[in-house]
Formats: structure tokens, sequence, C-alpha cells
């Protein structure tokens, strides 16, 4: 594990193998280890780097709203003291948020980008009034939003089935701050939309859905993807691709990385 000060905010992420630099951007509530499991072959022939964003992990937290660009400067800082300048960026949910408006400030940096269980859009109104149900239910009582938050994750044919890795992701999820998570909600719930992006950009663009996503309704989320070149993988499973369909996802990332 390695660290950085920026905006006297200590930074946390690791940096492992050579190649092609790739950056994993972990989702709301997790953090840079939810990806342990695809390191170690990715390293073979790529340079990984994961992160925990703001308010997350080991990462501190930088104010009362983490916007998805404060996060995106955060990225390119570390990108900085690492002196790498072009990057796949593989983003879940809230790291795909990051990575396109990484991809909008720092277009001259982005190699390509995968967008796991994420959308371009921002939040409807529905979703806006959500976020402030979270903020004042994890504010009453913590520990009961957290792990409802994860369990709903999954699809509910997994929740039996992968009772064990749930439990390991909660238990990481209860590391997460409360302030943390407030600046998370508050910063998705003003996030700007880029689905333009997915229309002009340069590079290529992966997207990564599940069918029975309880977060992203599959049929409003393939809708922005109408018309252009990004490709889509669809597992039959919910929000949680990594665990759910963890060695189906590691060929669509093998596959991808070879193409840029």
């Amino acid at each position: 594990m390695k660290t950085i000060i920026y905006k006297n905010t200590k930074i946390s992420f690791t940096d492992e193998g050579k190649g092609t630099a790739v950056v994993f951007l972990h989702g709301f509530l997790e953090n840079k280890t939810m990806w342990n499991a695809f390191i170690p072959k990715l390293s073979k022939k790529h340079r990984i780097i994961t992160i925990d964003l703001l308010g997350h992990g080991e990462t501190e937290c930088l104010g009362y709203v983490h916007s998805m660009e404060d996060q995106a400067d955060m990225v390119h800082a570390v990108l900085n003291q690492l002196k790498i300048r072009k990057v796949v960026l593989i983003g879940h949910s809230l790291g795909g948020y990051v990575a396109l408006a990484f991809a909008e400030l720092y277009p001259d940096n982005v190699k390509g980008i995968v967008l796991q269980n994420s959308t371009s859009r921002a939040d409807s109104d529905v979703r806006k009034i959500n976020r402030d149900r979270a903020i004042k239910a994890v504010k009453q009582n913590y520990s009961n939003f957290v792990r409802l938050s994860i369990a709903n994750l999954f699809s509910e044919d997994n929740r039996e089935k992968l009772a064990e890795e749930i439990e390991k992701v909660k238990l990481e999820a209860l590391k997460t701050p409360l302030q943390g998570i407030v600046a998370s909600l508050e910063g998705m719930k003003t996030r700007k939309d880029r689905e333009v992006l997915l229309h002009f950009a340069p590079y290529p663009i992966q997207l990564v859905l599940g069918k029975k996503d309880s977060v992203l309704i599959y049929e409003e989320t393939i809708d922005q993807i109408e018309g252009t070149k990004v490709e889509l993988t669809t597992f039959p499973d919910g929000h949680m691709s990594h665990i759910e369909n963890e060695m189906e996802l590691m060929k669509v990332f093998v596959d991808f990385l070879k193409k840029v």
C-alpha cells in the first residue's frame, strides 16, 4: 500500500506490475480491496493501480461533499505522483461516475474506459430524493443502513448462495466513515450527466451490466448506448458483477485491455 498527501488529505493506493497503466476505481461503500481477486492475473501484463476514493477505505475525507470532479482531481494527483500520463480506467458504479468525470476533465490522459454496473447519466429526481433519504437513514442508524445497502446490491438468487462473500463485503463497507458516506451521497446526487462522452469519445468504452441490478434498471441503462460504439456485456445477475460473475468479468477485462 502506498500513500500521498493531497490537499492535506491522505490518499491510499496500490501500484503493481508493468505495462499499460490500468486504474481501478471502486464503488460506493467499497474500497480498493474489492479488486484483489483481479490483481494477480492482470498485473502480469499491465501496471495495475487501485485507489481508495475520498472518504473510503484508507483515504481520508476532503470535505462535506465529495463531487465526482473532486474525486477525479484526486485520481489525477495520484497519477501525477506516479508520473503516468495515459491510463485505462475501470470503475464500478460510483467508480464509473468518477472515471467519466476524469475523462471529461483530462481527456488526453484516457486510453479506454470500462463502466462496470455504472451509468453516464445524472441522478433522476426520484434518485435524488432517495439519496436524501439515504443521508437521513445513515445518520440515524449507520450499521443498519450499511448492511441493508450491501445486501440489496446482489440479485435475490445470489443472496443465499453468496452469503459468505456478502458478509465480507459488509465488513469492508462498515470501515467507511459516516462522513465519507454522506459526502459521496451528496456528490452522486449532484453529479453531471456525461452521456455525451459515450457518443464522442475517441477511445474504446465497454459497459458491463447486470440484468437483475436493483440499482440500475437494465432497460433504462442500455438506452444510453444506442447509436454509440460502446460495447455491452450483460450478465444475468445483480450490481456486483466482480463477485457474482467474477470469472466472466475477468475475461471482459482481459479482452478489453488487448484492444487498447
